[in-house]
């Protein structure tokens, strides 16, 4: 791939990403697959301003000796270390970029079991400190190649080819053009158009239908507002969360959701796919479910704790998205959520309640934001998905219909 494509990119992720501003701390966490790539994101970041960057490297078959290894206890506990990091983030709200390139396959064969309760175990040791970080600080999710993620998306390539095209992939559908900073811009304006529409509509709930099975309807919160593309943090800076995007979402209402959603994608998750799965919701919740393939993790996701069995997100994504058109299946979350409608399991996001700057976290939760120490995004869009928006004022006006906007 030619170094100056990479390096508009690494701009991207820098300036209209996390948009890093003078002084600012930034902590980078990527995969040992394009080192050089993470390099030009360090360069960016401190031609920004950048007072210290700071990069840690992941690695999916150390996690998985970590797993085998050591005890539940170690696995669920925080060590002085990463406690005191904890602290700092909350004292200096630095800004945080993750470089993904994880293979779908990675951490195949791991002890799902003893992974889940050692998540357990922590959250409640970080919870704290994430709930003062919500919405303070920037942070942006890009992606890069690495060599297993590309030949499980292009078996029939050379390693070598594999990595190129995946690069390309990546870099067309996260607008990588001639300027990608002026080229969000205008998405930016798209999105935040369609999300001004949608909450003009004063929405009571969603209905989605579908010829795969799917028959759901779910409630809004009446305080809550669609978002999407770039978001403000609470310390006045714009930036962009996730690269790419396609998506209006908003944090539905905990406790209203009934119906049986198909899933429409795998879902990749820690490392490991769930296939050809859905779930069924009442009075919110969901009751009952079932997978093809990786059924049990479906069930570790499901059950992580009370919160993981309600929605934090609907996320409304048009089926004529440059991914969707790209026809790749990407087998990561980053990308497959932008060719499809999704739903999550797990945390909302209290930064779509309406003045949530002048609400506290509990506030925003106590309106119907669901908490969780998950947050999983499923997929769910198809060609034929229709959604109908029933008002507060009691009329259906049509979001979607065959997979696309109605407006």
């Amino acid at each position: 791939m030619q170094k100056t494509r990479l390096r508009k990119y690494a701009q991207l992720i820098a300036k209209a990403g996390v948009n890093v501003q003078k002084g600012q701390e930034v902590f980078i966490l990527a995969g040992l697959d394009q080192p050089e790539f993470v390099k030009m994101v360090v360069e960016e970041c401190y031609r920004l301003g950048a007072s210290m960057v700071e990069v840690d490297f992941d690695y999916q078959p150390l996690e998985k000796l970590h797993v085998r290894y050591c005890s539940l206890k170690v696995l669920g506990s925080l060590t002085n270390y990463q406690k005191a990091r904890w602290e700092h983030y909350v004292e200096k709200f630095p800004c945080r970029i993750y470089i993904d390139s994880d293979d779908p396959d990675g951490l195949k064969g791991i002890n799902q079991n003893k992974m889940l309760k050692a998540q357990q175990m922590r959250y409640p040791l970080i919870k704290g400190y994430r709930d003062q970080l919500e919405n303070r600080y920037q942070w942006c999710i890009a992606a890069v190649p690495g060599s297993a993620w590309a030949k499980k998306m292009f078996p029939e390539l050379t390693k070598h080819q594999a990595v190129e095209k995946l690069w390309e992939a990546i870099l067309s559908t996260s607008r990588v053009y001639d300027d990608p900073v002026a080229e969000w811009e205008k998405h930016n304006q798209d999105l935040h158009e369609r999300c001004a529409y949608l909450n003009s509509l004063g929405i009571d709930k969603l209905h989605y239908t579908a010829s795969n099975g799917t028959d759901f309807t779910v409630g809004m919160i009446p305080e809550a507002l669609f978002k999407g593309g770039g978001d403000t943090s609470l310390q006045g800076i714009f930036f962009n969360p996730n690269i790419p995007t396609e998506e209006c979402f908003i944090s539905p209402k905990k406790g209203l959701a009934d119906g049986k959603v198909v899933a429409s994608m795998p879902l990749s998750r820690e490392g490991q796919l769930i296939e050809d799965f859905w779930i069924r919701f009442e009075n919110g919740k969901a009751v009952e479910w079932h997978a093809e393939k990786n059924e049990q993790l479906l069930t570790n996701i499901i059950t992580a704790d009370e919160g993981a069995a309600y929605l934090g997100e609907c996320a409304l994504v048009p089926f004529d998205s440059p991914i969707r058109n790209s026809g790749l299946l990407f087998y990561n979350t980053l990308f497959d959520e932008n060719a499809a409608c999704h739903l999550a399991l797990g945390m909302g996001f209290a930064d779509t309640i309406k003045d949530f700057e002048h609400k506290t976290l509990e506030e925003c939760r106590d309106l119907g934001v669901n908490d969780s120490m998950v947050h999983v995004d499923f997929m769910i869009g198809t060609e034929d998905l229709n959604i109908d928006a029933i008002t507060r004022e009691g009329k259906t006006v049509p979001v979607f219909r065959n997979g696309n906007w109605a407006f």
